[in-house]
């Protein structure tokens, strides 16, 4: 950020009258969330046109402050900007130097979205050079005395020069920078509607122009009823993933994923367009959360914090400030807690609270203190974001010593480990005395007891945080040697706010749980018996017919559970490519590199209660595997832990100890870890120096979704995050907190097709399960976070006095209204297919995962087919609708696209049916029938039709299906790209290196040079235009034959 001020002539400043120019004097703390929000009475309940809404909502915003402004022309909205500027900046532009810093720095060519949202974040003062060769600090924006910022609304603003003119419907100016933009749709009217009309804005017109709106931070949709909120980086990215695409993508359930509603400090959401403006567009709030609680990560995605995230950061600060005033520092009243559920995003509020506390002026260091014992370089790459080189992964302490002593540097982060060798090697020293804030990352019992009595015996002046999402409260606290430290709140202070598992999964933040209780034992009483000893339980659970049940239970059903069941039900999923190199990295400085891949499925984690369990499984497993011919790439890793026993409530430390291992665990341990590396041709051991590498090797793999069953004692069970991780699989006791956190792993959004985090229980844990959720969410938990039965979602339940439609109701519906043997004719009756078709996909992408639902007939495989054959007219057909007929028919139409492909069939499963075909001389026509079906009901086999009719075609008796149909494709392959080559006159060379990537990346890749450097060299006479289509062309045909030949080979 520039911070040069030299002065220029006085007679430059400018005096502003009667405009919102203050002199702060003092400050309010008022809440940037109101504590507690009572909805406003309608006055009306007649007919609301959106014409209606808008104006009301104008009304209300001037009402407030704001400033209602016409703009006829793009030149008003200039002029507009120049005059905030001017007032903002208390200077007036000589018209050469706003010319020069309009064209340069507002309206500069070469910036995009992500360049526009860094000025406003990061580099909101800009240097102008002025006519007399000195310079001029100019700031777009406020921070420091936000209410010095001009907030202005405007309405129905027309732009010309997009793709197609638009009309946007309501934008916030702030100092005449559109930063936040409103789209309104009538009462009735899906909220979806609103976001997709967004999503065009952004793809036909933000851009054009003078491109301001391309500064807009924020996007609120409203149908009245419902409003929400999302940043801008959030709705770029589906664009841009779209214009890589060239094609409209198919629209899934998960496309609201960022959206958030606005809620009250006690988690009340606040939903309609009038309480929403009452609260979220209160100036104060609004310009907060503009200047103070958005984040730029260094993946450049604008995150704007959730009510819940803004209010405990600000009650940690009201702490910190009322607590110095009152001089009661090094006390536990001058800390606090903040419960937040495992999956809400507590890494980002805490270190935001850090960033905001070393902003207070009698503060000299803020320590963020992680509960793990190395940085990975994600983690240090958005700590380095804050302050560059806060946060370093060194074991050494003289790094931190180095930051400790250096007054420049007020925000450290540092783990638990480097803290405590700090602190018992420098009994005495500076920091001590100094005024500090600890904030701990994830505050598990770990911190409780002689860590926490070295720094608050060490530190005088401090104040104590902590995050966690499983508090430990009286009830779960166990037995420790210090007393005064059994709970959460004995260490760090009061509860200052909740966010509770029920919350998160309420507001769609966290996914909920279906569990499954498999009986393993045939007495399963015999592990309740309070007189039988514990060793002869273990014995009972560890026996080798139990254990070998378990794994072929887990094996079958390994597919069902991890959503691989049917088809290959690819997903996009940003993977890392160079993970030996990072994982080898000492410092983690190694960065890494990504790059989209098609990946099938998700991933597990297997939990049991012991090394010796571990062994058993992981040994069981290969022998299984072998027999059965299933192959998975199965790993396992643990260390030593000084508690033998297995402690249920919580997870041990992790820790890279294998040196107290006895040698048989040991030597089993290298021999898994030689399994791993001869997979994936790396090189670890148990070596001091090599297992913390192995360590970070196979949690980036398992975040790739490189391994599908990890097995595991402790480690991976808290703190470890991966979207690709459905389902736990627990041969181990668990409660309380230990349960909470080891269920958690599976419960990360991803897409449409992962609605719950799959738990398969080999131990009895439901009365466990609804103590916990009891304990930490509320006595009504297990309604919202446990899905319901299958009985409820087969024939449907009732709740709250709403009756929900059951899969069977709507599959003999679908039969009644839409018999296959009738064309679905008209407009209406498409969409109610649609809609209809789209639940039932809904449904049974859950049923899918009751092993009941294997044998269920309501509908026939061939009757599914044939309902999805017409589900994918449609979608392709609605697909190459023009933008205004989409509008016109409603385009919150969501095609399910994601649950289509997972049950669709796959490439082997038509050669399966092509070699019946064979073996019946290739004059079973039924079986041609069936290829038919088959193929019109998948979307991906769909672009491989003529592929398959040619091969099937040119068959005769003597042709080997298996070995020939591998030839076939490559011929054809062959054939199709020298001829496209040949057509478009590609580089020959170049376009088979591009192809050839493209297969190995998943994708063709229409930006960058890589497609520039194919295509055939033009004619400096010839029109830019000529180039951009020929280009187009080349992409087009280059899709269609990646699309025919992809997942192949």
């Amino acid at each position: 950020m520039n911070t040069i001020e030299m002065s220029c002539c006085p007679l430059r400043k400018k005096r502003w009258i009667g405009m919102n120019k203050y002199d702060i004097v003092a400050t309010t703390t008022e809440s940037t969330v109101v504590a507690k929000y009572t909805p406003e009475q309608r006055k009306s309940t007649d007919y609301q046109s959106e014409f209606e809404l808008e104006k009301d909502f104008i009304n209300r915003l001037t009402g407030q402050g704001y400033q209602y402004l016409k703009i006829e022309s793009e030149q008003d909205l200039i002029n507009n900007l120049r005059t905030q500027l001017e007032r903002l900046n208390d200077f007036t532009f000589f018209d050469k130097e706003w010319n020069d810093f309009y064209q340069n720095i507002i309206a500069n060519g070469n910036d995009g979205i992500l360049e526009k949202t860094k000025k406003i974040q990061e580099d909101y003062i800009q240097i102008l050079t002025l006519d007399n060769g000195y310079t001029k600090n100019i700031k777009l924006i406020d921070k420091k005395d936000i209410h010095n910022n001009q907030l202005q609304v405007i309405n129905q603003y027309e732009e010309g020069n997009g793709n197609q003119k638009t009309r946007y419907d309501v934008t916030i100016l702030v100092n005449g920078l559109p930063l936040v933009h409103i789209e309104l749709k009538k009462r009735g009217v899906a909220i979806r509607e609103a976001f997709n009309q967004i999503k065009r804005y952004q793809r036909d017109s933000f851009w054009a122009g003078c491109g301001l709106f391309e500064f807009v931070q924020l996007f609120v949709i409203s149908n009245g009823t419902h409003t929400k909120y999302y940043s801008n980086t959030t709705r770029n990215q589906h664009i841009k993933d779209e214009a890589d695409n060239k094609r409209i993508k198919s629209k899934t359930s998960n496309s609201f994923e960022f959206t958030s509603y606005w809620a009250d400090e006690s988690n009340n959401t606040i939903l309609d367009l009038v309480d929403f403006t009452k609260t979220f567009f209160a100036k104060h709030t609004l310009l907060n959360i503009l200047t103070r609680y958005c984040v730029f990560t260094s993946e450049n995605l604008l995150l704007v914090m959730r009510p819940y995230q803004i209010v405990a950061t600000e009650k940690i600060i009201n702490r910190v400030e009322i607590t110095t005033n009152l001089k009661k520092l090094g006390k536990v009243e001058s800390g606090g807690y903040i419960w937040h559920t495992t999956g809400s995003g507590k890494t980002l509020t805490s270190f935001k609270t850090a960033q905001l506390a070393t902003g207070l002026s009698f503060i000299e260091k803020v320590l963020f203190v992680v509960d793990r014992k190395d940085l990975d370089y994600q983690t240090m790459k958005e700590y380095d974001r804050f302050e560059k080189g806060a946060a370093n992964s060194n074991t050494s302490t003289k790094i931190l010593q180095k930051q400790l002593e250096d007054p420049n540097s007020k925000i450290i982060i540092t783990t638990i480990q480097k803290l405590d060798k700090f602190i018992s090697k420098n009994s005495v020293h500076d920091i001590y005395n100094k005024h500090v804030v600890l904030i701990f990352d994830e505050c598990h019992r770990s911190q409780f007891g002689d860590m926490h009595k070295a720094i608050t015996k060490s530190f005088k002046k401090y104040h104590i945080f902590g995050f966690t999402g499983t508090p430990i409260f009286a009830v779960n606290s166990g037995s420790t040697k210090y007393p005064n430290l059994k709970t959460t709140e004995q260490a760090f202070g009061d509860k200052l706010h909740t966010y509770t598992i029920v919350d998160a999964i309420h507001d769609g933040n966290v996914l909920p749980f279906r569990i499954d209780y498999i009986n393993t034992i045939k007495n399963p009483e015999i592990l309740l018996d309070k007189q039988v000893k514990a060793i002869d339980r273990e014995k009972a659970l560890l026996d080798s017919r139990r254990i070998a049940d378990i794994v072929r239970y887990t094996l079958e059903h390994f597919d069902q559970k991890t959503y691989r069941n049917q088809n290959r039900s690819y997903y996009e999923h940003r993977v890392i490519t160079n993970i030996d190199k990072m994982a080898k990295s000492k410092k983690n400085t190694v960065e890494e590199i990504k790059q989209t891949l098609k990946v099938n499925g998700f991933n597990s984690i297997f939990a049991v209660a012991s090394i010796p369990a571990a062994i058993l499984y992981y040994n069981e497993f290969k022998k299984q595997m072998v027999e059965s011919g299933k192959q998975l790439n199965i790993a396992t890793i643990f260390s030593f832990s000084p508690n033998e026993e297995d402690p249920e409530d919580i997870m041990q430390d992790e820790n890279f100890d294998t040196n107290g291992l006895d040698q048989t665990s040991r030597d089993f341990l290298d021999k898994a870890i030689d399994d791993y590396n001869k997979t994936f041709n790396v090189r670890y051991d148990t070596s001091a120096d090599k297992f913390p590498n192995y360590y970070k090797d196979l949690s980036l793999r398992m975040k790739n979704r490189e391994i599908d069953l990890l097995i595991v004692v402790n480690m991976f069970l808290t703190g470890f995050d991966a979207t690709t991780l459905n389902t736990l699989w627990v041969d181990k006791n668990l409660k309380q907190h230990g349960l909470i956190q080891a269920f958690s792993r599976t419960n990360r959004i991803l897409n449409s097709v992962k609605t719950f985090g799959n738990i398969i229980c080999f131990r009895n844990l439901e009365e466990n399960t609804n103590d916990a959720l009891a304990l930490f969410g509320d006595r009504d938990a297990n309604g919202i976070v446990l899905l319901k039965t299958y009985n409820d979602y087969l024939n449907g339940f009732e709740e709250n006095g709403v009756y929900t439609q059951g899969y069977i109701e709507l599959v003999e519906i679908l039969k009644r209204t839409f018999p296959l043997q009738d064309d679905i004719v008209g407009e209406v009756a498409e969409k109610d297919f649609i809609k209809l078709f789209g639940r039932i996909l809904k449904l049974r992408n859950i049923l899918v995962s009751f092993d009941e639902f294997e044998n269920n007939t309501a509908i026939s495989e061939r009757d599914l087919q044939d309902y999805q054959s017409k589900y994918i007219d449609l979608y392709q057909s609605y697909a190459k609708k023009d933008d205004v007929e989409k509008e016109r028919i409603n385009e919150d139409l969501v095609f399910e696209i994601e649950l289509i492909k997972q049950v669709e069939v796959n490439i082997d499963y038509i050669l399966m049916l092509v070699m019946k075909y064979h073996e019946s001389n290739c004059e079973d026509k039924a079986i041609l029938i069936s290829i038919n079906k088959a193929i019109n009901a998948s979307i991906q086999l769909r672009s491989k039709k003529e592929l398959i009719e040619g091969f099937i075609e040119q068959m005769t008796i003597k042709t080997n299906v298996s070995e020939d149909w591998l030839k076939f494709v490559h011929n054809q392959r062959e054939e199709d790209i020298d001829a496209i080559i040949k057509e478009e006159k590609l580089k020959e060379e170049s376009a088979k290196k591009f192809i050839e990537n493209a297969f190995r990346d998943g994708e063709i890749k229409t930006i960058g040079t890589d497609i520039d450097s194919i295509l055939p060299p033009v004619s400096r006479f010839s029109k830019d235009g000529n180039r951009a289509q020929k280009k187009e062309a080349v992409i087009e045909k280059l899709k269609k034959f990646f699309d025919k030949y992809f997942g192949l080979f």
